[in-house]
């Protein structure tokens, strides 16, 4: 999805309840493995965005918080959209590289605030963005650095 046409949407839709409800929907269709988590858009602006994910079975592991690569998971998708809300519509990103520091047990309703500040591309160039999860209480459970390989659209 291009960044100005992810924009659009999220302006479009993003200001009610059931609007958020149903661009997370299509941003979990749009990316089918990061959409399996049912991560919701909470706030998104250029290199800012705001996600929630339900403690749920879907993604917990066999003792009861949820499951590291869920983490991850919710990680990597909130540095890509403050990473793609922050790029010019002929620009692409993919993750090259994902660090992640796990610092404690995952329960109940989680809040991914990812970051991201690309440089102008004019060619292939790598720019870093982050992710912090919090848990209910505030405390970090994650954070994440996500290195993108950023390039102009017709450079291949």
């Amino acid at each position: 999805m291009s960044p100005d046409r992810l924009l659009g949407l999220w302006n479009r839709l993003g200001g009610t309840g059931l609007g958020r409800w149903l661009f997370s929907r299509l941003i979990g269709f749009a990316v089918p493995y990061s959409g399996s988590i049912g991560a919701r858009v909470v706030t998104l602006r250029p290199g800012h965005v705001v996600l929630t994910l339900r403690d749920r079975r879907a993604v917990r592991q066999h003792l009861g918080a949820v499951h590291a690569i869920a983490i991850a998971n919710l990680a990597e998708l909130a540095s890509g959209m403050a990473m793609l809300a922050s790029l010019g519509p002929d620009t692409r990103g993919i993750v090259t590289e994902i660090t992640i520091r796990y610092h404690k047990k995952a329960r109940g309703l989680l809040c991914a605030t990812g970051t991201a500040t690309p440089p102008q591309v004019t060619g292939p160039v790598e720019s870093g963005a982050r992710a912090e999860i919090h848990d209910q209480a505030g405390d970090l459970v994650a954070e994440a650095a996500v290195t993108w390989r950023l390039d102009l659209r017709s450079n291949g």
